[in-house]
């Protein structure tokens, strides 16, 4: 494969990579990571269920959640079926056609959750600071207005990534640094020039995380300003109790794609594994975290839950 020139006709096969240093235990990190996957999924799942079921969640902010949980099953699939193949079948090659897929989905989902992190913000900030409009400005019709912004910004945005690529020469071992196929990954393989790759590269980062990033700042400013005006400690508390989730679910997110970024841009003499444990963090800990972080603090899904749980005994 190394010193062929690949033209339009002749795609390129990659190769994955599981865990480096670590091939002989690839069996017991897929395990963790298949409790990961089930964890994800499962919770998730219910998630979806419990606000379709129980009534009284039949509101803009657990039609947000509904939201963000369609999107980390959606993470989660996407990088499946070749973390799968590469930990436990060792199947480890993977077409350009099929690659391309899997980086768009990849990456669309996790555009899009930088977008309902947004949006669910938005939710709270007019649930603290606008309270007794809060019924008027997100009306049910807004809210679908609003997720659709989300997905349509997403893909029009991730769309051309495949296609940025396609137009590029590959010429070197395409081998990948992880068992699925990252933008980031694949820009490094092309012999051609990748200037456009990497100026749309930026635009879809300052335009996604670094805006979303300062709006939810700028929406938790106010928020911390409307509450600091009540004059009840227990009610500050109580306010801000409702906003826990969310913020929680912004820290992890936001964290660990600074993590990443930071990895890639000042770590590039540590090993790959750090990159690698980095990428796992970044598309693993959220979709798990997210749905255990709400169970915990909305009462109404921990007593669906509940219920649920007791007549599984019975």
């Amino acid at each position: 494969m190394g010193g062929v020139l690949y033209n339009s006709s002749e795609l390129p096969i990659f190769t994955l990579t599981g865990l480096p240093g670590l091939e002989n235990s690839q069996h017991w990190i897929f395990l963790l990571l298949g409790t990961l996957y089930v964890v994800s999924i499962v919770g998730n799942s219910l998630i979806l269920f419990i606000v379709k079921e129980e009534q009284s969640l039949h509101q803009p902010m657990y039609y947000f959640l509904s939201l963000l949980s369609v999107n980390d099953l959606g993470v989660s699939f996407s990088t499946l079926p070749t973390v799968l193949a590469t930990f436990c079948f060792h199947l480890r090659t993977i077409s350009f056609d099929s690659c391309m897929a899997q980086m768009f989905f990849i990456h669309f989902f996790t555009v899009m959750e930088s977008g309902v992190l947004l949006v669910m913000s938005f939710d709270r900030y007019v649930a603290i600071c606008n309270p007794l409009y809060y019924t008027t400005i997100l009306t049910d019709s807004r809210v679908i207005r609003m997720g659709l912004w989300a997905i349509i910004r997403s893909f029009c945005l991730i769309f051309p990534l495949p296609f940025l690529l396609n137009r590029l020469p590959f010429c070197k071992v395409n081998v990948l640094s992880h068992a699925y196929c990252l933008h980031s990954d694949l820009i490094h393989l092309p012999c051609g020039d990748i200037t456009i790759n990497n100026i749309f590269g930026l635009i879809i980062v300052m335009s996604t995380y670094g805006l979303d990033s300062a709006l939810i700042l700028f929406s938790y400013v106010l928020i911390l300003r409307s509450v600091l005006a009540i004059a009840s400690r227990e009610e500050r508390l109580k306010t801000l109790n409702t906003c826990v989730s969310h913020l929680c679910a912004v820290l992890i997110f936001y964290m660990a794609k600074i993590g990443v970024s930071m990895t890639a841009r000042y770590g590039r003499h540590a090993p790959r594994l750090v990159h690698t444990v980095m990428c796992l963090i970044y598309l693993f800990v959220p979709p798990m975290l997210n749905p255990v972080i709400y169970s915990m603090k909305t009462k109404q899904i921990r007593w669906r839950l509940g219920r649920m749980l007791v007549g599984t005994k019975l």
